[in-house]
């Protein structure tokens, strides 16, 4: 670990999992060469807390006012330079319609808003543990589940 602490960067990521008759809501947007499709989240801002967080990313992203149903997962991203937390929720909608954000401040930009089967979820590049842990009801939620890919994200 490094001294300098002027260089240090910890960032925390809340995303969020919203489930309507066996369908689950992605954004689409480059996640990696292999996946093209994601969970709706982003990185938290200054002064907010998770949950004013997630509502902020959903709202902006899908156009949904939604609200926390419960914790499901506390992640550790390995894969970056800095500290990075992934945070993941179960969400229900309150109000609005699918949407399309607008992107005008976005570097990777989202171009569709959707619900997906989850049986489907594979050919939209999520890993079968993923889909298994949707299919069990997320078992050990509220849980730190260390790198995020033990969630299969």
């Amino acid at each position: 670990m490094t001294s300098d602490l002027a260089n240090y960067n910890f960032k925390i990521r809340v995303t969020g999992i919203l489930i309507e008759d066996d369908k689950i809501l992605l954004v689409k947007q480059k996640v990696s060469d292999k996946r093209n499709w994601s969970l709706p989240g982003g990185k938290l801002e200054q002064g907010e807390t998770l949950e004013q967080g997630i509502i902020r990313e959903m709202k902006e992203e899908t156009g949904l006012d939604t609200e926390i149903i419960k914790l499901l997962y506390i992640c550790d991203v390995g894969t970056t330079n800095n500290t990075l937390l992934h945070i993941t929720f179960l969400l229900k909608r309150v109000s609005g319609e699918i949407q399309i954000p607008s992107n005008v401040f976005e570097s990777n930009p989202i171009y569709d808003v959707s619900f997906v089967n989850v049986n489907n979820l594979k050919s939209y590049g999520f890993s079968e543990k993923f889909v298994e842990l949707i299919k069990n009801d997320f078992p050990d939620t509220g849980k730190y589940a260390n790198d995020k890919t033990n969630i299969g994200l």
